[in-house]
């Protein structure tokens, strides 16, 4: 699985119009999926409890009407033509908005930034486009009072959860009210009393197959003059009803969060070329049926079966399952993938995430995310048995991540775009005004089913603050007791212990000094090994990190005392490689930073610490090809040197070596006798094998801490922290290479 160059190849896709209306059609299925099934529940919702269909027709060209602005303005003119342009270097949804903000005015929620981060190509590409002369003095005050204010970064990090929250919450709903819409078909095909025992089993079963799969991806009624009439004659029962009529935008949003994985024009054309005409028809062929049937003898009289010949019921019945299939599939994707930033930001607990696609990049499966929305889909479907109270909750969930999206939006308009803040308040104005009422029409049924998606994110929302707030503590403890460079140095370059034959991976979250974990071992175990590497695997606020740019690599103090601090950088949509090539990459990159030296021009002065000296950016492998190449052999498999060998350094021979290795030298430039000992040594080191050394920290809350501090500290995150993958997991590093050093963290 070539994991770096799948990501370089992601942006190839804009070049070619063959290419882009090769991914509109694949977006018809994974971004409009769910928008493409509401017209199988909108009427009928709509008509639920709060209006009646009269001989005058005027509430059914009323809720045409409505659906017909409410698609022109919010799918079409919102997200089509303005919030698709604020993406994240080709990423959208909410963390998407987040990360950019985060790089326009320094309020990310990540506490190990360096200004050597912002030297990234991510960070240069973006500034370099929006590198334009405010037009007003407010943009560059807003973005001061934000860094300054850290109750305002603070609530601008709520706010993009609350979003994440309510999108996981639609995860949950989304499902189960496509699937049982799709399968209220059958209402027609059989009689009532038989209907009302096979409706929800069989949703049932589709949903959990659904899951369980997870793991392989002519009256023109269209002026706004019938809305007034509608409201005119129905008044609160038609303001109530506007709940109903809010589900024909759902999956609205999925536009802006697939973006990673289409480009904006092929979005663009798929949307206005055939899911909006083909939306807008099939609406006006159910208001149009329904205007000329009023005396149906039939319970059943409003919704998307009635409306189709009775040939075609069965039919129908199963593309409308498979529809809603997809659409579904989509939408549990997006939640997987919207988790995977939030814990690449430090928001959410570590999961196990599984790469189901060696082709598409992005395409992840999370086993315990999966099997948590299955069981509450189900439970949400035998709950409510109705699309009614389904679509009531689905609403709130759709509409409360829409409202984020505006605010958000309209700080990108003035931080990120350098527009006047008179067009961002136009833009909240307008666009805030029509969500807020579908908001309040949704939350006046709070009691009727909308209470679901606030209780789901509530709960959502608890674990991402809790975990967010352990971790915040748990980092500055270490930065409060981390240990100073010069006891290292004082040492001497045995740094006063044995050093035995390897490398050795201290695994920390600092990006400066000296991990307290480290003196806690050779206190106890005064032995380490021959070549140290303080190593800290961090997130930035970019999509995606370059190869290139993956490492930085410094010393710690002189040459032979072989310290090496190596700070590997991803963005949240990276994929991290497995234990294998990750060592290879790493021992690489250190060798190349060996033989390259500290005066490469792209050295960045450490931000923190004076005393780390320089990093340098070092790429991995496959992006130094006229550099250091690392060769790895079993000792069977060695053959004598050959003219070709003479530029390698290779490990001396041994009585049964684990693996030979040798760095294969580029011709020139020619390196200095003490860099050539040095990486003699790493070679030595890198065949006697990794030990890795995570800290297992025990986190208590301090003496004299408040009641709810203790609660959320000693109970809250320590149980998230025994019930999520360990540090181990997310760094890929093999169990019997592990060497854990137990702490307690008092904060």
């Amino acid at each position: 699985m070539d994991l770096e160059t799948g990501i370089s190849q992601n942006h190839v896709k804009r070049e070619s119009w063959k290419t882009v209306l090769t991914l509109a059609y694949q977006s018809l299925g994974v971004v409009y999926g769910d928008l493409s099934t509401s017209p199988l529940y909108v009427y009928k919702s709509t008509f639920a409890d709060d209006i009646q269909h009269s001989e005058t027709n005027e509430e059914i060209y009323g809720v045409l009407s409505f659906v017909f602005w409410t698609l022109t303005l919010i799918p079409l003119l919102k997200y089509v033509f303005i919030v698709l342009k604020a993406d994240d270097n080709g990423e959208g949804g909410t963390f998407a908005l987040y990360s950019l903000l985060c790089r326009h005015a320094r309020v990310s929620s990540l506490p190990n930034c360096q200004v050597a981060d912002e030297e990234l190509y991510e960070y240069k590409k973006d500034a370099a486009a929006t590198c334009l002369t405010p037009k007003t003095t407010f943009g560059p005050r807003l973005k001061s009072t934000l860094e300054k204010h850290r109750v305002l970064q603070r609530f601008l990090l709520l706010l993009a959860l609350i979003g994440t929250c309510m999108v996981i919450g639609d995860g949950v709903l989304t499902p189960a009210l496509s699937v049982f819409s799709a399968v209220s078909g059958l209402e027609l095909s059989m009689s009532r009393e038989h209907h009302k025992y096979v409706e929800v089993p069989v949703a049932c079963i589709i949903l959990i197959g659904l899951f369980a799969l997870q793991h392989y991806g002519t009256h023109k009624a269209l002026s706004p003059y019938y809305m007034y009439k509608f409201l005119r004659k129905t008044q609160r029962g038609g303001w109530m009803s506007l709940g109903g009529i809010l589900l024909c935008i759902t999956g609205s949003e999925a536009m802006f969060a697939d973006l990673g994985h289409f480009s904006q024009l092929s979005i663009q054309i798929a949307f206005t070329s055939l899911v909006y005409p083909s939306l807008i028809l099939a609406y006006m062929g159910q208001a149009a049926y329904l205007s000329q049937h009023h005396a149906i003898d039939s319970d059943y009289h409003i919704g998307f079966y009635v409306s189709v010949p009775g040939k075609l019921r069965w039919p129908v019945l199963v593309i409308a399952i498979l529809a809603a299939v997809v659409g579904s599939q989509a939408i549990i994707t997006g939640t997987f993938s919207i988790i995977k930033q939030c814990s690449a930001m430090g928001c959410f607990p570590r999961v196990k995430i599984v790469h189901t696609s060696s082709k598409i990049h992005g395409q992840i499966y999370i086993p315990e995310i999966n099997w948590t929305l299955m069981l509450l889909c189900l439970a949400v479907t035998v709950g409510f048995r109705d699309t009614k109270r389904l679509g009531n909750a689905s609403g709130l969930a759709v509409i409360t991540v829409m409202l984020v999206t505006t605010c958000l939006m309209s700080l990108v308009i003035v931080l990120c775009w350098h527009k006047s803040v008179f067009f961002a308040i136009c833009f909240v104005c307008f666009f805030g005004t029509i969500e807020a009422l579908y908001f309040s029409a949704s939350l006046i049924k709070f009691l009727e089913g909308a209470w679901v998606p606030v209780a789901l994110s509530f709960i959502f929302l608890i674990i991402m603050c809790v975990w967010y707030y352990g971790t915040l503590k748990t980092y500055e403890f270490d930065v409060q007791n981390k240990v100073s460079i010069n006891w290292l140095l004082g040492l001497g370059p045995s740094l006063g212990i044995v050093r035995v034959r390897g490398i050795g991976l201290i695994h920390t979250e600092l990006v400066s000094g000296i991990p307290a974990i480290f003196s806690h071992f050779v206190t106890n175990l005064p032995a380490f090994h021959q070549v140290l590497v303080f190593l800290c695997i961090k997130s930035v606020p970019v999509p995606h990190v370059k190869a290139k740019e993956r490492f930085l690599i410094g010393h710690i103090g002189p040459r032979e005392y072989r310290l090496y601090r190596c700070i590997v950088r991803y963005g949240y949509r990276d994929i991290h490689k497995d234990d294998m090539e990750f060592e290879k990459d790493l021992v690489c990159s250190i060798a190349e930073f060996i033989r390259s030296g500290n005066d490469e021009p792209n050295c960045a002065k450490d931000d923190l610490e004076g005393e780390d000296n320089k990093m340098t950016v070092v790429g991995t492998c496959c992006t130094h090809t006229d550099g250091i190449q690392l060769r790895e052999e079993d000792a069977d498999n060695i053959e004598s040197a050959g003219t070709s060998e003479l530029r390698e350094i290779r490990s001396p021979p041994l009585t049964q070596p684990r693996k030979r290795v040798r760095f294969r030298l580029p011709d020139s430039p020619k390196i200095t006798r003490a860099a050539r000992e040095e990486l003699q040594e790493l070679v030595e080191a890198r065949e006697a094998g990794i030990a890795y050394i995570l800290g297992h920290s025990y986190v208590r809350a301090k003496q004299g801490s408040s009641m709810l501090k203790k609660l959320v500290i000693n109970y809250g995150y320590e149980f998230l922290r025994r019930n999520s993958r360990a540090p181990a997991c997310s760094l890929s590093a093999p169990h019997a290479s592990t060497l854990q050093v137990g702490m307690v963290y008092n904060v």
